[in-house]
């Protein structure tokens, strides 16, 4: 009987694993809940992102991440960071981790050049699929349709905090596939500080005190989040007015 159980074992293992990816959304109790912030740092690897002055995006939200992750470490919150180094990791791993946290917010942290007359700036970005019809279960890849709601009201945390800080805010919607894969609130955030032109040898301290500025704003804003209830202040697919 034992020489029979092993190979139907592995059948059903190898069966289970070719079931189609999905992902439930029912969150645990909130009793057990702990909050959880993922910071994504955008690029990696041979993707540089977006060049600003002699710096790479990579390196740029790198540097965001770590100097974010220390904000909110000294305000309590925990903090997973989906990359610690220049290395790559792509949108699936970046995903699988914000769901294994059970993220209570994920911010996906992007870089931008502006000129000199646009001014500094932060471009706030919510998924563009659209909400989930049955939100209690959907396929991996559109994990993020059944967190639409909360994605939304965590960028408007956001939006509050930075307009409060002085920084211009823009609001839009865009294909984000590491994001679209995310059961949990999440918004990326493209930082775009002002640099006078593409070949400008190195950041300026007016941008260095800007990029501060942000993630203190941010960190602001998580804190908020995390007092209004995170990701449990409303179930995935509540159609509230």
């Amino acid at each position: 009987m034992a020489a029979i159980a092993r190979p139907l074992m592995l059948l059903a293992a190898v069966a289970a694993a070719c079931q189609p990816l999905a992902i439930s959304q029912a969150p645990p109790a909130a009793s057990a809940a702990r909050f959880v912030v993922v910071l994504d740092a955008a690029h990696g690897g041979d993707d540089p992102g977006a060049r600003l002055g002699n710096e790479s995006e990579k390196d740029l939200t790198l540097g965001l991440s770590v100097k974010l992750r220390s904000l909110l470490m000294a305000r309590g919150i925990s903090v997973v960071t989906t990359r610690e180094s220049g290395a790559d990791v792509d949108a699936f791993a970046r995903a699988e981790i914000a769901n294994r946290a059970n993220a209570a917010a994920c911010l996906n942290l992007h870089a931008a050049l502006v000129n000199s007359k646009s001014g500094p700036a932060v471009h706030l970005f919510l998924s563009s699929l659209p909400s989930a019809a049955n939100p209690t279960f959907v396929p991996w890849n559109t994990a993020q349709s059944a967190w639409i709601q909360r994605s939304n009201e965590l960028a408007g945390e956001l939006n509050a905090a930075l307009t409060h800080a002085g920084i211009t805010v823009t609001l839009g919607q865009a294909a984000l596939p590491a994001i679209d894969s995310m059961a949990c609130p999440a918004v990326a955030i493209e930082v775009a500080p002002q640099r006078q032109t593409v070949a400008q040898d190195a950041a300026t301290s007016d941008d260095a005190g800007f990029e501060g500025q942000v993630a203190e704003a941010l960190a602001a804003a998580l804190v908020e989040w995390r007092a209004d209830g995170g990701q449990f202040a409303a179930q995935p697919g509540d159609r509230r007015p």
